[in-house]
């Protein structure tokens, strides 16, 4: 089965002025959040025993997103897709390419009560190459992965022992991942401490600074498949997309928010160069995950603007009998940071 994500990375690094975009879901929560990251069940059901689905629940919702098609990539937890690529075998015959997390740093360590995102970010992995690929240490002689693309994230902080030690440690998995022949994109969050040592509004360009640097050192048949920042603005933005046209950039979705918030990032990241969104929490907290997940396509695809999708949407959650989260008006307010600058 041919991939979407192949195709359209094809057609993106032949031509850069391309309007293809590259939709992936973030479905890899239990990595930072643990018991809570299915998300609460939406419509509440008073009286629940628990307040959060099982993961064999989530699987489903995530089996459901799978054969719609709708995203190029599905990116789960190692253990997640022990039973999705594997038990249950959703991407033999699917054009949806699977894709795990191949490290956990300590900033995306969230879960209740926890306070290590409050220290500069530390890089740790808890599954190898070999489990991920494979499922287990020990695969078959001739075995062929099941899974073969991961999800690398990096944090800098201006710290110079925490980004010395985080560079190392994506040299070795660069490294073992080339040898290997095991596909990557990377992830590169904006700094998780709040004193940087610079004025606020350069903080943007120091992340695509640091961008540019550590790639500049790695050739490129060892480079990521594509880059995913967060959006910080229509300038940064350019200037990252700008500076090597050869790399497909993309933007991550970050915290949840409205319906208007999340189809206005997409469209206004891809209007400054943006090819790309990873979204997680926007896609799982949202009324219906499905239809939200259509608008997203749709406003990917230019085929809606944002203010026609939210419309659309709302009358897709009317349809079916879900009670929306907001009103319209609530619902049509933004608040991702590099929209309001």
């Amino acid at each position: 089965m041919q991939k979407t994500l192949d195709v359209k990375l094809n057609r993106l690094r032949g031509n850069p002025d391309s309007r293809e975009f590259i939709l992936v879901y973030a479905a890899d929560a239990d990595m930072a959040y643990g018991v809570p990251a299915p998300g609460a069940t939406y419509p509440p059901q008073p009286g629940a025993r628990y307040a959060f689905p099982s993961m064999q629940e989530y699987y489903l919702h995530l089996e459901e997103l799978i054969r719609e098609e709708a995203v190029e990539v599905m990116l789960a937890s190692v253990s997640a897709m022990d039973v999705l690529a594997r038990d249950k075998r959703l991407f033999d015959d699917s054009p949806v390419t699977p894709a795990i997390r191949a490290n956990d740093t300590t900033d995306i360590w969230v879960g209740r009560g926890a306070r290590y995102a409050q220290s500069p970010s530390r890089p740790f992995a808890s599954t190898t190459l070999d489990e991920a690929r494979w499922g287990t240490l020990l695969p078959a002689p001739g075995q062929t992965p099941d899974v073969n693309l991961g999800l690398y994230s990096i944090t800098f902080n201006n710290n110079l022992d925490a980004d010395v030690r985080s560079l190392e440690a994506f040299k070795d998995f660069r490294v073992a991942a080339t040898r290997q022949g095991f596909r990557y994109f990377l992830e590169v969050f904006n700094p998780n401490v709040a004193d940087l040592g610079m004025p606020p509004e350069l903080a943007p360009h120091y992340v695509n600074d640091q961008i540019a640097r550590m790639l500049a050192g790695i050739p490129h048949a060892s480079r990521p498949e594509f880059l995913k920042v967060a959006y910080n603005g229509p300038a940064a933005m350019e200037e990252l997309a700008h500076y090597d046209r050869s790399l497909v950039v993309g933007i991550l979705g970050g915290a949840s928010s409205t319906t208007y918030d999340a189809f206005k990032l997409l469209a206004e990241a891809k209007r400054h160069g943006a090819r790309l969104a990873l979204f997680g929490r926007r896609i799982k907290n949202a009324e219906h995950p499905l239809s939200f997940v259509r608008m997203l396509r749709a406003v990917a695809d230019e085929a809606l603007a944002p203010e026609e999708a939210v419309r659309a949407y709302r009358g897709d959650l009317a349809r079916l009998g879900i009670p929306p989260r907001r009103s319209l008006e609530e619902d049509m307010q933004l608040y991702s940071p590099g929209l309001l600058a």
